[in-house]
């Protein structure tokens, strides 16, 4: 076993292991706190679907199958996208981005930064093979993951942040005397950016002859959010009920706007936190790395030495702790 170890170089390379190891560790804490908020999310969403009507849940089922039918195709593109553990899931969050990407595109790219980080790991920086293969399978599942929630959190919040002012558009066309099927149809037509894009896949729908809330149900699948599931449950229960949609859906768009300023209220109260957590996580990184250009040999023995590996473990194992609970502090549902 040792000969093996030596002919790999992991004998010389113990630091750049104990380093990925480390990497490791981080990949698995980000995992853990998607997983967290995605169970949060998902039991938020059951909550909201037992006050939808069913008709609602069976035509969103439908939408989402038939836009799966869309995006599969017989080509090589989704050959790579069997590889993929969990299809629908990011299926439904490729198509929450905005762009017209397809599961197989999604597995190119994770296969493709893999192997360009870890034959970069290997040629420039002179890694191990068995570290640079680690090094990169890491790197492929992380970055790709982190982009895509980029994107979809950054269209998200342009969303919510621009949703009160079409169902103002709503609310102007309906005491004008307008149905909400032409009222909406006008959002897609005088708004920008998502909220154009959602409102004229409604109307897409609408043409089809579609009711208003099963149209906007079907829609949901391309911008999951809490905000338009109000919306159309506010239609649902208008429809069953009756009552003043341009008064209802009025102090729908004030109550979005509420929400949306008690959020960047926190924000702001927690800027402070979020500034010295960042300050004091990247701290340690930045001192070894500071360190080791000065005298890398006593840096070095930290990770010679069994006693200072579980230090450094230890201590990583509590920033990302630390990291964790200050992110569930300031980030909870208004």
């Amino acid at each position: 076993m040792t000969e093996i170890l030596e002919a790999i170089g992991l004998e010389d390379w113990r630091a750049a292991a104990v380093m990925l190891s480390a990497m490791l560790f981080v990949s698995a804490v980000i995992f853990l706190v998607a997983s967290v908020t995605n169970r949060a999310r998902k039991h938020r969403e059951k909550r909201l679907g037992r006050v939808s009507a069913t008709a609602l849940v069976k035509h969103q089922v439908t939408g989402v199958a038939s836009l799966r039918r869309t995006n599969d195709s017989g080509s090589m593109v989704s050959a790579f996208g069997r590889l993929v553990p969990k299809p629908e899931e990011l299926r439904r969050r490729l198509a929450q981005t905005g762009w017209s990407l397809r599961i197989g595109h999604y597995a190119m790219l994770v296969i493709g930064i893999g192997v360009i980080n870890g034959f970069s790991a290997w040629a420039s920086l002179g890694m191990p093979v068995g570290v640079a293969v680690l090094l990169g399978v890491a790197s492929g599942i992380t970055i790709p993951h982190l982009l895509l929630n980029t994107m979809i959190k950054r269209r998200q919040d342009k969303f919510t942040s621009e949703f009160p002012e079409g169902i103002d558009v709503i609310v102007r066309g309906l005491r004008a005397g307008l149905p909400v099927s032409e009222s909406i149809i006008n959002v897609g037509r005088e708004l920008s950016g998502p909220v154009r894009e959602i409102f004229a896949a409604i109307s897409e729908r609408l043409n089809f002859g579609d009711p208003v809330e099963e149209a906007v149900s079907e829609v949901t699948y391309l911008m999951d959010t809490p905000e338009l599931k109000f919306f159309g449950i506010s239609l649902s229960i208008q429809r069953e009920t009756g009552g003043n949609l341009a008064e209802t859906l009025s102090n729908l768009a004030d109550i979005l706007r509420r929400r949306r300023q008690m959020k960047l209220k926190i924000k702001a109260l927690s800027s402070e936190a979020r500034a010295s957590a960042y300050i004091l996580g990247a701290l340690p990184f930045v001192m070894f790395i500071l360190l080791y250009l000065v005298n890398n040999t006593y840096v070095m023995q930290l990770f010679e030495d069994p006693r200072g590996i579980f230090m450094v473990s230890f201590g990583l194992f509590m920033i990302f702790c630390g990291g964790f609970v200050m992110f569930r502090m300031v980030n909870f549902e208004i």
